[in-house]
């Protein structure tokens, strides 16, 4: 239809998702973005975070992004990123373990300011998963 948007989810290794939307709402180093249909073209990086897709038919659903891309053009958007996981398909208990594993990771000093930002990411992420199990639920 000309009112929605072809939209694909594709993570490292597979398409995740792939269908008609009329809205996707996600995050990017920007801010909250919202894209419907004929959006002006655009490409952003996301940071860990959720996406939120209102699809055209059956259930609107929900992913966890840990970081990536977005494209917009021509009534298409892509979402790129190295792990991507529908809200339906997470372990709601094993993601709540594995914030509270980032947590703690976060705690422990480290000199090296990369492992610092590299535990903070996989905080983000983690919380990302819970909130994605969360709504879909």
């Amino acid at each position: 239809m000309a009112d929605d948007l072809h939209l694909e989810l594709v993570s490292a290794d597979r398409v995740v998702w792939s269908g008609e939307a009329k809205m996707v709402l996600t995050r990017t180093t920007e801010g909250e973005l919202g894209v419907m249909a004929h959006h002006t073209p655009l490409m952003g990086v996301l940071v860990p975070g959720t996406v939120e897709v209102r699809a055209v038919e059956g259930a609107d659903l929900v992913a966890a992004v840990d970081g990536g891309f977005l494209s917009v053009a021509n009534n298409r958007v892509s979402i790129l990123a190295e792990h991507i996981e529908l809200g339906q398909d997470i372990d709601l208990q094993q993601a709540r373990a594995d914030v509270e594993s980032a947590e703690h990771a976060g705690e422990l000093r480290s000199e090296s300011e990369k492992v610092v930002q590299e535990a903070q990411q996989r905080l983000l992420a983690a919380q990302a998963r819970v909130a994605a199990a969360e709504r879909a639920s």
